[in-house]
């Protein structure tokens, strides 16, 4: 019987030396989602995929290779000391998959399933949509409306002051008031590449009859520095906020709010099935599809007519508990899982690395770096002077400098704020025939300086 015994035991810690605990130890490794085994897998896989000279652009093969680029990226930058502190893991998980694109460092096969899929899956708007849903269901009612008011007060000063203080910088280096404000500060503001930078040089085009590409090479370079600058500044703020917690409310904008379904979720009975999750995400794609029919039929951005629809809901008690609880689970799904995913998607298919390159002249530097500080600076304190926390309010004011809607993601991803992305989206951009009114002409928020330089803009062409 002993000798039984001390076999079977032998047996047993023989057994349990690695397998099955060790192993599975090993598995639960993971590198940011990807269990260690799995990430190993699909290097292989994906390695055997590109030595065809095919690789697929479908919804499969983009989880894989959006998965593995985005989270090896971003786990670089989560490990190198200082810098990840201030946003490594954003800035790498978008600028290195650029960098490498531009050097022919990826198999060409990769490249194009990559751009392929970003450009036709609308993948962005997926996920800004169940961001967007996920975190208004989950706010306060009794302070969304006054945050949605209030955001705008930081948001129009910081465009003054940006507007003012960029244009001071450049002028004392030499580049000139005229080339200063309408080619680097209002490319800045304009809201990115597709909904700015290519309707701005568009409005310019037809106003100095130069050729469209050329003004475009000229204003996209800002457009790209200022993003990453803002990327930079998000992530130093949230570093800041960790160092003096009384600045932030670590995504809440005023002292007071608390996120509703994050109270309902501790509670012992809270439970959200599968279907209710499911549910959520069709709700989200059901407004992000009337939005898009919205600006289909009068010119009003998707994103936020998305935004207002999801406002009213929330304020008017029109989704039940349990589909506002669904929402918020999608959101951190979103929040945890895809969001280097996608900034890698961002990286390689709308991110030129030559462009972004081309801005580093000092006075280009400068002048840049000078903007989007005073923005964001603006933003700050006059966001406790209205007492709101002051970094969640610098943090949204910054992706006013952004690539629009990527850029609100590397901004707020840097940031660890990803549930304030309602409010980034705040910035009205009409379309109209003069392709420089989407850019220029908008409403306040992304629209007071670019209004008025699209005024002295013609005022100057017509003195000159």
């Amino acid at each position: 019987m002993d000798t039984q015994r001390v076999a079977r035991t032998g047996h047993e810690e023989a057994e349990g030396f690695f397998w099955p605990k060790g192993w599975w130890s090993v598995v639960d490794f993971k590198i940011g989602i990807i269990p260690l085994p799995v990430y190993v897998i699909l290097l292989g896989v994906i390695a055997g995929f590109a030595a065809t000279g095919t690789v697929p652009s479908d919804i499969l093969m983009a989880i894989v290779l959006l998965s593995m680029g985005g989270f090896t990226c971003a786990e670089l930058g989560k490990r190198i000391p200082i810098i990840r502190n201030i946003g490594a893991a954003a800035i790498f998980a978008t600028f290195i998959p650029s960098f490498l694109a531009f050097h022919h460092l990826l198999p060409a096969s990769i490249l194009n399933s990559v751009t392929q899929f970003t450009k036709d899956s609308n993948f962005l708007y997926l996920f800004i949509s169940c961001i967007i849903i996920g975190s208004i269901l989950g706010m306060d009612r009794s302070v969304l409306i006054k945050g949605f008011l209030k955001i705008f007060v930081p948001l129009i000063s910081g465009s003054v002051v940006g507007a003012l203080i960029g244009t001071l910088v450049g002028v004392l280096l030499g580049l000139g008031a005229f080339h200063t404000f309408f080619f680097i500060v209002v490319p800045i503001m304009a809201g990115g590449v597709g909904e700015g930078a290519i309707p701005l040089s568009i409005g310019y085009a037809q106003i100095l009859h130069q050729a469209q590409g050329d003004l475009f090479a000229q204003v996209l370079p800002p457009v790209m520095l200022g993003s990453l600058t803002a990327i930079l500044l998000a992530g130093t703020l949230n570093y800041v906020g960790k160092r003096y917690p009384h600045l932030t409310g670590e995504g809440r904008l005023q002292p007071g709010e608390q996120d509703e379904l994050e109270f309902e979720e501790d509670k012992d009975d809270a439970h959200v099935d599968v279907t209710t999750v499911a549910a959520a995400v069709v709700t989200a794609v059901t407004l992000y599809l009337i939005g898009a029919l919205t600006q289909r039929l009068f010119g009003f951005p998707a994103p936020v007519a998305m935004l207002v629809i999801a406002v009213m809901l929330k304020l008017a008690r029109a989704v039940s508990p349990s589909l506002q609880l669904g929402a918020f689970h999608v959101y951190k799904f979103f929040s945890t899982a895809v969001t280097y995913p996608l900034l890698f998607a961002i990286g390689v298919s709308l991110t030129p690395w030559d462009k972004l390159v081309a801005a580093f002249t000092l006075p280009y530097l400068i002048t840049i770096v000078s903007t989007v500080v005073a923005i964001i600076t603006t933003g700050f304190f006059v966001g406790g002077w209205l007492r709101m926390y002051p970094i969640d309010t610098a943090i949204v004011t910054a992706c006013h400098s952004g690539q629009g809607g990527t850029g609100d993601v590397a901004i707020l991803a840097a940031g660890n704020r990803m549930q304030l992305m309602p409010f980034a989206q705040i910035h009205l951009k009409p379309r109209t025939k003069y392709g420089y009114t989407n850019a220029t002409g908008a409403v306040f928020l992304r629209g007071v300086a670019p209004r008025i330089a699209v005024f002295f803009f013609v005022r100057s062409i017509g003195h000159r």
